[in-house]
């Protein structure tokens, strides 16, 4: 496989196909991410026939039971082909490895969304909202990481959607290439601390699903096994929990750095417990000494360089 594929709502791409004529470029997506990633752009209102520029649509009901109208004409209702083309981009873009919606889209925006109460039940508008193209793609394709534009300003949100999209990509390289027992532990074994980072519960309950291996069909395990990686992988992986990691990677240099090093390292690591230092500081120093103390383990860990390090993902966290 190449670059990773993303999905992109495509106003972010700087396309003209807003309700108005206009486009919502986005920088980040368009410049740093584009050098990294396969960029494919969708316009669902596009996509449906309402051309442009359009009778501008908003969400109106109840968070249970929404329906995508139109602000001025009211019997415009666009909600069921909005559904059905979420249902068909998950079928086509099975190869993308990641989706960036716009936020605040009545077609595309993943929360708070405003929901305009209906006539009938009156009240004011909420933020109780969810596009109702995004919505049908994810119940449709669940695997697949998702984001808006907007949330990737929070640099522990980038780095937790770059980080997913990239073991997404791998899994899929792994399907490629054949899934057999042995391709699977060791997919495992190479993402351990990236998933201890995240959650020590979650990677014990994986490894149970992999003690089955010779119980049950491999199919069926890796269909579980994925589900719950990915969702593992959303939850944020915490200061501590990375501290955690830093420590027991830390001991596969005990016997092989002198004290001068060791007392640097331990420093190093306890400034970024103590939100001192980012991220990149310890496993940039870490990096440095398993250049001159290879151990097989450690440079098969993931956790180590997990993307591009170019992306300096890990230089705000």
């Amino acid at each position: 496989m190449s670059k990773p594929k993303l999905g992109i709502s495509a106003c972010l791409l700087g396309d003209e196909v807003r309700y108005d004529g206009g486009h919502k470029r986005d920088r980040f997506i368009t410049g740093t991410l584009s050098k990294y990633f396969s960029l494919l752009g969708v316009c669902p209102e596009i996509a449906i026939g309402l051309g442009v520029p359009r009778e501008p649509i908003h969400l109106v009901g109840r968070p249970d039971h929404i329906r995508v109208i139109g602000t001025r004409k009211k019997d415009l209702d666009v909600t069921e082909k909005l559904h059905a083309y979420g249902r068909k981009m998950a079928a086509e873009l099975d190869g993308i490895c990641g989706y960036i919606f716009k936020k605040g889209s009545p077609s595309c925006g993943l929360e708070r969304v405003k929901l305009y109460p209906s006539k009938r039940e009156g009240g004011m508008p909420s933020a109780d909202g969810v596009g109702q193209y995004a919505q049908a793609f994810m119940d449709a394709a669940p695997l697949i990481p998702v984001e808006e534009e907007g949330r990737l300003n929070d640099p522990v949100l980038r780095e937790n959607f770059i980080e997913r999209v990239f073991v997404y990509w791998r899994w899929r390289v792994l399907l490629q290439q054949g899934l057999t027992a042995k391709r699977l532990l060791e997919f495992h074994t190479r993402h351990k601390f990236m998933v201890l980072s995240h959650s020590r519960v979650d990677y014990e309950r994986l490894g149970r699903m992999l003690a089955d291996l010779n119980k049950r069909k491999i199919g069926q395990i890796a269909d579980s096994y994925i589900a719950q990686l990915m969702r593992a992988l959303k939850k944020k992986a915490t200061r501590r929990n990375h501290t955690n990691v830093l420590q027991h990677i830390q001991g596969y240099l005990k016997k092989r750095l002198d004290k001068q090093d060791k007392a640097e390292l331990v420093s190093i690591i306890e400034r970024y417990r103590l939100g001192q230092v980012p991220l990149v500081v310890p496993l940039t120093l870490f990096n440095h000494h398993f250049r001159r103390y290879p151990d097989a383990y450690i440079s098969g860990q993931y956790y180590l360089n997990p993307h591009p390090p170019e992306l300096m993902l890990r230089n705000l966290i």
